[in-house]
């Protein structure tokens, strides 16, 4: 019997265009360090950039929201490499993705109004939430496969 764990998950990697690569466990470990990593250091950014927002009611209400998915997005995927099971993992994967998209959401509402921040921390936010969206709803997908 094969435990799921042992088989290499497909991911989705961003470089000049998506392709999907098959990682062993070595990769797999190191790349699941580099994402833990990365969505830390997305939280982390997010956090520097909420703060340096105007300190309206509106951008108060959305720094709020922003900060709770963008470190909830990081600590769900934490808590899924975790998972004991793959319908364990599947739903802490599942509440990673709905966390990223969320984060996303809110750049984007931030993109269409015209309050004073720095437009290119939000484009570069906005990318690296497109990024760890795209991979962990692949990660999702190819548990369901």
């Amino acid at each position: 019997m094969i435990k799921w764990q042992e088989i290499p998950y497909i991911i989705i990697c961003l470089f000049p265009k998506p392709h999907i690569m098959k990682y062993n466990q070595t990769e797999k470990g190191a790349f699941i360090e580099k994402m833990k990593l990365k969505t830390k250091q997305f939280a982390i950014d997010i956090i520097h950039f909420c703060d340096a927002l105007p300190k309206s009611q509106a951008c108060r209400t959305i720094s709020f929201q922003l900060i709770r998915s963008a470190t909830s997005t990081g600590a769900n995927y934490r808590a899924s490499c975790r998972a004991r099971s793959k319908a364990e993992f599947r739903s802490k994967i599942s509440i990673t993705v709905e966390e990223a998209d969320e984060s996303q959401y809110w750049l984007e509402i931030l993109q269409g109004t015209q309050v004073n921040f720095d437009r290119e921390e939000l484009k570069n936010l906005l990318l690296e939430s497109s990024e760890i969206l795209a991979i962990v709803t692949k990660a999702r997908k190819s548990v369901s496969e």
